[in-house]
């Protein structure tokens, strides 16, 4: 099960939100690069990177730091997203060595811009859904759309996405444990895998978590737990192992 420690961008900081509210902002390092460097020495197998400004922009703010995280991660691969908008983004993310895109709005907007992308780019496009009550959630949060989240899986599977990065927003910063019926609702719905994001913050939640892999959830996101020393990331993996 991969444990993926994520590094949200904001003014080229690492930061955390609480329920990405860009109003409730904590900065945990002035040196993302270093941050990433940390986690691959604990043994982490995949880092998670939002450029958070590039999220509401529209374009990447945040890619001369993206680069940099790729480059110390080395073998590591590096799954990024915020403001891809455009197939000349997901080239710029590639070219600074990033494994996997994750697109986000744009997947809800224009769904023939993941179908085109998934193609041309095959096995590199994740596609973020964020939700709330059910429903997805675009332009970094702040816009609740029409789609349905399980609808919205379905479409991605059709289009040939390689994962579902799925985060439930009230969950998301709050240290409050994971949406685990709704993560496993939506594994069983569709048959890519899934990784959940959004309110991991015990061991606890890591055996939930554990307990719903055959569901086709592959593993997690963390944030805030790590960064606001609730748990260490070696006993994580440990929690999982097996």
């Amino acid at each position: 099960m991969l444990l993926i420690p994520a590094i949200d961008l904001k003014n080229g900081q690492c930061v955390r939100l609480r329920q990405g509210r860009m109003d409730d902002v904590t900065v945990f390092s002035n040196d993302p690069a270093e941050v990433a460097q940390r986690w691959v020495d604990e043994g982490a197998s995949r880092i998670h990177v939002v450029d958070l400004d590039g999220a509401l922009k529209g374009t990447p703010v945040n890619l001369k730091v993206i680069e940099r995280i790729a480059k110390v991660c080395g073998n590591v691969p590096v799954q990024a997203g915020g403001g891809v908008r455009d197939e000349d983004t997901v080239q710029a993310y590639l070219n600074a060595g990033v494994s996997y895109i994750i697109i986000g709005t744009k997947a809800v907007n224009a769904p023939h811009f993941l179908r085109d992308l998934c193609l041309e780019y095959p096995r590199h496009i994740i596609v973020g859904i964020d939700a709330k009550d059910g429903r997805v959630a675009i332009d970094g949060w702040s816009k609740l759309s029409a789609h349905g989240v399980i609808d919205m899986a379905r479409q991605c599977e059709h289009d040939g996405v390689e994962a579902i990065v799925y985060t439930d927003i009230g969950r998301d910063g709050m240290m409050a444990g994971f949406n685990v019926e709704a993560t496993r609702d939506l594994a069983r719905a569709v048959k890519t895998d899934i990784i959940a994001s959004g309110g991991v913050s015990t061991i606890e939640d890591l055996h939930l978590l554990k307990s719903i892999e055959e569901d086709g959830v592959i593993g997690a996101v963390i944030g805030r737990a790590l960064y606001e020393g609730g748990l260490q990331f070696k006993d994580c993996l440990k929690a999982v192992s097996g």
